[in-house]
C-alpha cells in the first residue's frame, strides 16, 4: 500500500488462520453440495434445520437432510435433468427449498432463483432469460398466477410444487420424491474436483432490479465455496449452534451465509418477520444474518415500550444507556477504532473516560442489559452479521451500549456477496470492515478512474475469488463493470482507511446532483434523520433542484405528541399527504437542526421542504426483499408529493 494509490488487501491474523484451518473440509470440496456426505458422517444426529411456521412444518437432522437431498437428486435425474440444465426455483424459505436447491446441484443442474412474492412479470422474464427447462414453485397459487404463455410452458419438461396439493400436470413433492425409487443417486465426487469449481455454474441469481430489468448473475461453485470458507474469519460457530434465519433464502447474502452455517453443522431455524419476536426467545440464536432495517425496528420498538414506563424508570434507563454509550465510545477512542485517527493524548484521555464510566456500565451490564438482550435478541446473540446497507449511527451506538456487537458486512449479488466485514475484535463503527480472504479493494476517481489515496472518496473497486465471471448473456453490461484484470466496479462510493477498512459513503446512482452542481450522497443524511423519534422512514429528493427535499413516513402518534408540545393540534391523519402546512414548517426546522448537527455538515445539505407519504414496504413494491428502497419507484409513486415540496 502507498499513500498515492491506496489498496486494501486481506492480511490474516492468527485467529483468522485458526478459524480457516477448521474449514479444511470445505477447502477440499469441488462442489457446494459435496458438504452433505461429510456432514452426514461427522454430525449426522445434530439437528440441521427446522421450519415450524411453514405450510409443512418439518425438522431434519443432518443425516435425514443429506438422505433427502440425495433422493431429490436421483428424482431430478429420473425426470430427465442433465448437467448444466437450468431450472427456475421460485419459492420462499423452507427445508423443501433447500432440498430442491441442493438436489439440483447434486444432479449437476443450475437453479435460477427468485422469491415467490416477486411480480409475475419479473418471474416470467427470469424464466425466459435463463433458458429454464423445468420449474419448481412454492405452491399452486404461484403456478396459477404465472399463467405462462404457451411457448414458455412448452419448454418446461416438468413443474414441481413444494407445498400443498398440486393441480393437473404439476408434480407434488411426495410424487416427485417417488421418482427416485429404484434410481441410483448421482455420484457426489466423480468428475467434480476442485480444478473445475471456478468454471462450473452453481446457480443464477438476479439483481434486485431497482432500475430496469434484473440481470442474471451466474455464480460458480468456486464463488460460493470461497464464502463457505472465508466467513469463518467473522464468526466460527460450533456444531449445533442455533441460527435463526429471517431473510429470503434465495438472496445472495442469506444463501451464502446458510451454506456457511451448514458447513459448520449449525442448527438452523426458519422464521418470518411476523414470527421473529416470538422465535427469538425460543431459538436463542447465537448467529443471525440481518439487515439494518430489522435493527432499526427493534430499537424503535424499545423506544416505544420505554415511553410506557413510569418517569422514574425512564430516567434510570436513559441514564444507564447514556453512560454505557459514552463508555463504548471512549473505549473505542482509546483503541483508535474510529473513522478518524485519534491522537495519542486523546486516546489516553479516552482511556481515563472509560475507566471513570466503567463502574456504572459494569453495574448495568450485570443488572439491566442481560434482561434487555433477552427481550431484544433472545439473550445469546454473539454474531449479528448485517448486510444490505449501513447501520445508522444511533442504532449502532444503542446496541453497543446494551452489549450486542453489530457486525456490518458489504457485498453485492455479483460478488457472492461478501467482500468485507467488520470483525468482532476490530469493529470500527461506520465502516464496512476489513477485506475477506484473498480479496482486494481500490478506490478510483469517478471521472478519471485514477487511483486515489487513503481517506479519498471515489468509486469502490473489488477483486477476488467471489467475483462473478459476468452477467448472463449480457457481454456489454459485463464490460461496463468488470475489467480484464478482474476488477469489479461496484457502483458504490467510498474510501479506504489506512488499516484496510472499507467505508461506504453512498451509491453512485443514488447521488443527488443539485442545480448548483453540488453532489449530495443521501444515505448518511437519511441515517441522521431516521434517528428522530418522529420518523419511521425517509428518502431525500432534489435531483436538478436548488435544494434537497424529504419524503417522510411519520410515526404518527409521536408526531402528534411532539406537535402538541409546540402548540399545534393535528388531525388524526396529520393533514394527509403532503401534510398539514404548519406541521411541515415545524418539521423542516427540526430536521434541518438534526442535519446541522452532523460532523462536517454543509449548508447545501439543508431541506427546502418536506412531504408526508405512505410507508415504503415489500408488499407495495417500494422495498426490495432485503428492505432496500427502490428510489425510482418511490419517486414515481410520490411524484405529486415531490412537486408539492418545490411549489409546483
Amino acid at each position: 500500500m502507498t499513500s498515492s494509490a491506496a489498496q486494501a488487501t486481506w492480511t490474516p491474523t492468527a485467529r483468522e488462520r485458526s478459524a480457516l484451518a477448521r474449514q479444511e473440509h470445505v477447502e477440499a470440496l469441488g462442489r457446494v453440495d459435496q458438504i452433505w456426505p461429510w456432514l452426514k458422517r461427522h454430525h449426522g444426529e445434530v439437528m440441521a434445520v427446522e421450519a415450524p411456521h411453514a405450510t409443512h412444518a418439518e425438522r431434519f437432522s443432518y443425516r435425514e437432510l443429506a438422505d433427502r437431498i440425495e433422493r431429490a437428486a436421483a428424482a431430478f435425474v429420473a425426470l430427465g435433468l442433465r448437467s448444466g440444465d437450468v431450472v427456475g426455483l421460485f419459492a420462499e424459505n423452507s427445508p423443501r427449498w433447500l432440498v430442491a436447491d441442493q438436489g439440483l446441484m447434486r444432479a449437476g443442474a443450475v437453479a435460477a432463483v427468485r422469491g415467490a412474492a416477486a411480480p409475475v412479470e419479473e418471474l416470467r422474464y427470469i424464466l425466459d432469460d435463463c433458458g429454464a427447462v423445468a420449474l419448481v414453485v412454492q405452491n399452486a397459487e404461484i403456478w396459477r398466477r404465472l399463467a405462462l404463455p404457451p411457448q414458455l410452458h412448452a419448454r418446461l419438461r416438468f413443474v414441481l410444487q413444494l407445498e400443498g396439493e398440486a393441480p393437473e400436470g404439476v408434480l407434488d413433492f411426495e410424487a416427485f420424491l417417488a421418482h427416485a425409487d429404484g434410481q441410483l443417486p448421482p455420484d457426489p465426487d466423480q468428475g467434480r474436483g476442485r480444478e473445475s469449481a471456478a468454471t462450473t455454474t452453481a446457480t443464477i441469481l438476479y439483481t434486485s432490479g431497482t432500475t430496469g430489468q434484473p440481470k442474471g448473475v451466474p455464480l460458480s461453485h468456486g464463488n460460493l465455496l470461497h464464502q463457505m470458507r472465508s466467513l469463518a474469519c467473522v464468526a466460527r460457530p460450533e456444531p449445533g449452534t442455533p441460527v435463526l434465519s429471517v431473510l429470503p433464502i434465495w438472496h445472495a447474502y442469506e444463501r451464502s451465509a446458510e451454506y456457511y452455517f451448514f458447513s459448520c453443522a449449525c442448527s438452523q431455524s426458519y422464521t418470518t418477520i411476523k414470527q421473529l419476536k416470538r422465535d427469538l426467545p425460543r431459538v436463542k440464536p447465537v448467529v443471525m444474518v440481518t439487515v439494518p432495517r430489522l435493527w432499526e425496528a427493534v430499537q424503535a420498538g424499545f423506544e416505544d415500550v420505554l415511553k410506557t414506563f413510569p418517569a422514574s424508570r425512564q430516567r434510570l434507563l436513559r441514564a444507564a444507556l447514556a453512560n454505557s454509550s459514552a463508555y463504548g465510545l471512549a473505549r473505542r477512542r482509546s483503541r483508535n477504532l474510529m473513522l478518524e485517527p485519534v491522537r495519542r493524548r486523546d486516546r489516553l484521555a479516552a482511556r481515563a473516560e472509560a475507566l471513570r464510566r466503567w463502574p456504572a456500565h459494569a453495574l448495568a451490564s450485570r443488572l439491566i442489559w442481560p434482561k434487555l438482550r433477552l427481550q431484544l435478541s433472545g439473550g445469546q446473540l454473539r454474531y449479528p452479521i448485517n448486510g444490505g446497507g449501513a447501520i445508522a449511527p444511533h442504532v449502532d451506538a444503542f446496541f453497543e451500549a446494551v452489549g450486542i456487537e453489530l457486525l456490518v458486512g458489504y457485498g453485492l449479488t455479483e460478488t457472492s456477496p461478501v467482500v468485507s466485514c467488520r470483525r468482532p475484535w476490530h469493529n470500527i463503527r461506520g465502516s464496512s470492515g476489513l477485506p475477506m480472504p484473498d480479496t482486494e479493494f481500490r478506490i478510483v476517481d469517478p471521472d478519471t478512474r485514477a487511483p486515489l489515496g487513503f481517506r479519498q472518496r471515489g468509486v469502490v473497486l473489488v477483486r477476488g475469488p467471489q467475483v462473478m465471471a459476468g452477467y448472463l448473456g449480457k457481454p456489454e453490461a459485463t464490460a461496463k463493470v468488470l475489467d480484464a484484470d478482474g476488477w469489479f466496479d461496484t457502483g458504490d462510493l467510498g474510501m479506504l482507511l489506512p488499516d484496510g477498512s472499507v467505508v461506504l459513503t453512498g451509491r453512485a446512482k443514488d447521488t443527488i446532483v443539485l442545480s448548483s452542481g453540488e453532489n449530495i450522497e443521501p444515505g448518511p443524511l437519511e441515517e441522521a434523520l431516521v434517528a428522530s423519534d418522529l420518523i419511521e422512514q425517509v428518502m431525500l429528493v432534489g435531483q436538478d433542484e436548488r435544494q434537497l427535499g424529504a419524503l417522510v413516513v411519520p410515526r404518527a402518534e409521536a408526531m402528534r405528541a411532539w406537535a402538541a408540545d409546540q402548540g399545534l393540534q393535528l388531525a388524526e391523519d396529520l393533514g394527509g399527504s403532503p401534510g398539514d402546512d404548519n406541521l411541515l414548517r415545524l418539521l423542516r426546522g427540526e430536521l434541518n437542526r438534526l442535519l446541522s448537527q452532523r460532523p462536517g455538515s454543509r449548508a447545501d445539505e439543508r431541506l427546502a421542504g418536506i412531504a408526508l407519504v405512505e410507508p415504503f414496504s415489500i408488499e407495495n413494491g417500494l422495498l426490495t426483499q432485503t428492505l432496500k428502497q427502490r428510489r425510482d419507484r418511490i419517486g414515481q409513486r410520490d411524484a405529486a408529493a415531490i412537486r408539492s415540496i418545490y411549489g409546483r
